[in-house]
This record gives structure tokens, sequence and C-alpha cells, in this order.
């Protein structure tokens, strides 16, 4: 393994630093990061206490720092250290400006800031813990995406980023035998997606969770068999309502949330036309 120091330094909460470097590094498959994270340094004497640690654990510094004079102490004291530092967002930035004609307006943590995005963001969490595994379906058309899929195909997480992303997003759960509700196969307005897996990786998910309830693993829950039967059960309804369809089987919930937000945007353009 290659051991080495990594210093995110942010003005902001570091969560962009954090995404990029997640990304970059899972890319080195020998990389061992020590991560020294930074967050909100806003003044001189923060920055100094940033600087000393680098000094004291020399590595790659990457940064995410809109005040120039504080940029330049960062700057200035890595090049004086001889230790490599990165603008992550300077190539962005760059390719906007010419593009857009403007300049930044250089404040700090502005895309944290308590807008109507924000607002909106808090609305659809809070949607999508109210309508969770089925619940409250009297108003699911209020939603903007409905999830409907088996038991353990990540229906709840993959809920909870959507409404990160701003989307109000419900879940119905499939049960073999047991109908859906009427107002799901009513809905007009929010787009409804069906998750499906495969039957052995959710027959392994179903067995590993019934041992963590310190329940026998061995049960119709978990069978392969009836696995298999209610999945193929599910795609015939998922069928029969057109309803499109995620295999979530190798997906994370961020590519199954990738793929639904791709499905919701394509059918926004499409209404609007």
């Amino acid at each position: 393994m290659n051991r080495f120091h990594l210093h995110l330094v942010s003005d902001s909460t570091g969560e962009t630093l954090t995404g990029i470097l997640n990304a970059a590094l899972v890319q080195f498959a020998d990389a061992d990061a020590v991560k020294h994270l930074w967050p909100m340094i806003r003044n001189r004497a923060q920055m100094e206490l940033v600087i000393r640690s680098i000094q004291e654990s020399p590595g790659i510094v990457i940064f995410t720092v809109v005040d120039p004079d504080l940029r330049l102490l960062l700057e200035d004291a890595c090049r004086h250290l001889g230790v490599r530092s990165v603008a992550a967002l300077d190539p962005v930035m760059t390719a906007l400006g010419s593009f857009l004609g403007g300049e930044t307006r250089g404040r700090p943590g502005i895309q944290h800031e308590m807008n109507n995005e924000y607002f909106d963001r808090i609305e659809a969490m809070h949607f999508t813990l109210i309508h969770d595994d089925g619940q409250h379906v009297e108003d699911l058309d209020r939603a903007d995406v409905v999830l409907v899929g088996v038991s353990r195909t990540s229906k709840t997480p993959t809920c909870m980023y959507l409404a990160n992303r701003g989307l109000k997003a419900a879940n119905v759960p499939f049960v073999p035998s047991v109908p859906l509700p009427d107002q799901l196969l009513k809905l007009r307005k929010p787009l409804v997606v069906g998750l499906t897996t495969s039957s052995e990786r959710l027959s392994q998910i179903r067995r590993n969770r019934l041992l963590s309830l310190r329940e026998s693993g061995d049960s119709d829950y978990s069978d392969p068999e009836v696995v298999a039967d209610e999945l193929a059960e599910a795609k015939r309804v998922f069928a029969r309502n057109r309803w499109p369809t995620i295999d979530v089987t190798r997906k994370s919930i961020e590519e199954s949330a990738a793929a639904i937000l791709s499905l919701y945007q394509r059918r926004k353009a499409e209404q609007a036309v």
C-alpha cells in the first residue's frame, strides 16, 4: 500500500472536496490516504493552523478557498514546504467564466445558503420520510417519483438519496398475493419506477438479514425458488403497468438514483414539448 497524507482544505463544509477525492481515490487500488479534513477555514489564524499540520505531515494538499488572501497564504506555504497543492475547482471555474463571460462572486459556502432550493430539499426529505414503505398512499400524487419493489431492493435508501437531490420520493413494497394500492395504480403525475434484482443476490441478502436478526436463515423469505417467483411476479406487474424498471443487482444506491433521475428528467422534457 502507498500510504500518504492528504490535506483537504475548504472554506465551506468540505463535502465537495470529499466527493471529488472519494471518486478519484477508488481508481488507485494501492493508495492508502491518511485524510486530514479542514472545513470552514475562513481566517488567517485557521489557515496558519492548517499550514502547521501540513508541515508536520506533508503530502498532497487539495483545496477550495475563494478568499484570495487565504488562498495565496496556503499556496505560498505549500511552495515553501515543497508540497504539491491543487485548487480542485479551478478548471471548472475557468471554463464557466470563459463561457459565461463573467466573474465569480467569491463567496465561501454560497452553495449551502438557505435559498428556495435548500427549503425544497428539506420539504422533499420530510415527504420521503412519511411516505416510506407504503405509508400515506392517499396523497402519493404529490410525489415526483414512486419506487415499487420487493423487500430488500434498496427502495428506502434510494428514496432518501433522491430526496437529498430535491425530489419528493415515496416507495411502495411489492408483496406477493397482496394487491398494490389503488392509489398507486391510478397515478398520473409521479414517475413510477419498478426496482428488481437477481434472485440469487436477493436470496443471500435476505438470508443475511434474517441472521442479523438472529432468526433462521432458512425460510420462504429467503428461499431461492420463492424469491425467484416473487421477482417474476413483480416484473409482470411492472410490465402490465408500463413502469420503467431498473435492475439494482450490481448498482450502488448512487447509480440507481442516477438512473432514476435520468428517467425523471427525460420524462419532464417530454412533457414540456
